[in-house]
């Protein structure tokens, strides 16, 4: 009796021993995984066991020899196992979401990559973007660097009294050529219109193109069929007529008699400038594609001091350099009206010659004020010092 007991307690322990080793060893494995699975584990209902898995039928490891009881924990062993890969998939998914919609990166400012709007006080950066990643913002402070002060107030200030007298631009300006014409016919003529607007006054050349209207010569086949001497007998210079009539040509042959569409194309006709190619695109074409930038645009903007030559603070030279300066820093809308609205403030007001300083509503805030020698004003000042 004795015997048989002691052998059945020594079996007992042996078969004890494997389980506890191998529990042992899932223990351990247990332990190894992140602590972010455990959370979700923890805290997620899926967190519970597949009940698509199927105990009964899983397969032990080879070289050992489990009871049911170890089938079960194997089978949380895998599960387990499962649940890392599962969350593994998701913190990517989280973590491309958060790219996705969280602040902007410092490499993507780097880049321009971030949306810039333009103000009327300059570019402001998204306030999305964090405090602590804004290394780059004197790439902000360098262009409202370049934004006159109260050139707001002086806009507005010009607009009050250009609504209140009427100047030659807003009755013969070139784009007031063929309106009553369709708008083929029209683009054409506010073509013509601006090559013969060269140089000369707007009343002028208003005359020249009536002249042409009533003559049929205001379409491209008619001009083409003309001689120079014909078209120049309307009331301007034989280099214009020449002109005139290699644009119809091309005009005629390109583009149907039509006007090109592009700037480019403009600035490629013979005796086209930068001047006339965005006027013409302007109101030709309903197209901004720059400032339209005359004698008296570029006069007037280095008088108030709104544009300068690169890099430093002189006056610039030339329109084409007038235009670019300008186009830094005045917001794109104001890109078409600005041109009537200072041309004809330039016939009536700040004159080329003996400007009308003291009667200009905005002579506090121009630095130009009462400083051309031709000024009456400025003349009765300096006799008082």
């Amino acid at each position: 009796m004795l015997p048989s007991l002691l052998a059945q307690a020594l079996s007992a322990r042996i078969s004890l021993l494997p389980l506890s080793s191998h529990a042992k060893t899932l223990r351990m494995s247990a332990t190894r995984r992140s602590s972010r699975s455990l959370s979700s584990e923890a805290e997620s209902p899926s967190s519970e066991l597949d009940p698509t898995l199927d105990f009964q039928h899983l397969e032990p490891e080879k070289g050992c020899d489990v009871s049911d009881g170890e089938k079960r924990v194997y089978g949380r062993k895998k599960r387990a196992k499962r649940i890392i890969e599962v969350d593994g998939e998701t913190a990517k998914e989280e973590s491309a979401d958060k790219k996705a919609s969280g602040p902007i990166d410092i490499e993507d400012f780097a880049y321009h990559k971030i949306n810039l709007s333009a103000t009327s006080n300059g570019i402001n950066i998204s306030a999305s973007f964090p405090a602590n990643k804004r290394k780059s913002t004197h790439l902000s402070i360098k262009s409202k660097a370049n934004v006159p002060a109260n050139w707001e107030a002086v806009f507005d200030g010009i607009r009050k009294m250009r609504l209140a007298e009427d100047a030659p631009v807003d009755t013969m300006g070139c784009e007031k050529a063929g309106l009553s014409l369709p708008p083929k016919e029209r683009r054409f003529a506010v073509l013509v219109s601006s090559l013969l607007s060269s140089q000369t006054k707007d009343a002028v050349t208003n005359g020249a193109i009536k002249r042409l209207s009533d003559k049929g010569l205001l379409d491209a086949d008619a001009i083409v069929k003309s001689d120079e001497a014909t078209i120049a007998g309307v009331g301007f210079y034989s280099r214009k007529a020449h002109y005139l009539k290699k644009v119809a040509e091309i005009c005629l042959e390109k583009y149907q008699g039509d006007i090109p569409n592009s700037l480019n194309e403009l600035l490629a006709l013979p005796g086209v400038g930068p001047k006339m190619a965005h006027l013409v695109m302007n109101v030709g074409w309903n197209n901004v594609q720059g400032i339209c930038v005359d004698t008296h645009v570029h006069r007037i903007c280095n008088r108030l001091g709104w544009v300068s030559r690169p890099g430093t603070r002189q006056k610039t030279s030339t329109p084409e350099e007038t235009r670019v300066s300008l186009e830094t820093w005045l917001p794109r809308d104001l890109w078409d009206p600005i041109n009537p609205l200072l041309v004809g403030f330039g016939q009536t007001v700040c004159t080329p010659l003996r400007p009308q300083c003291s009667s200009c509503g905005i002579n506090q805030l121009c630095p130009a004020a009462f400083k051309e020698s031709g000024s009456p004003t400025s003349k009765a000042k300096r006799s008082q010092k």
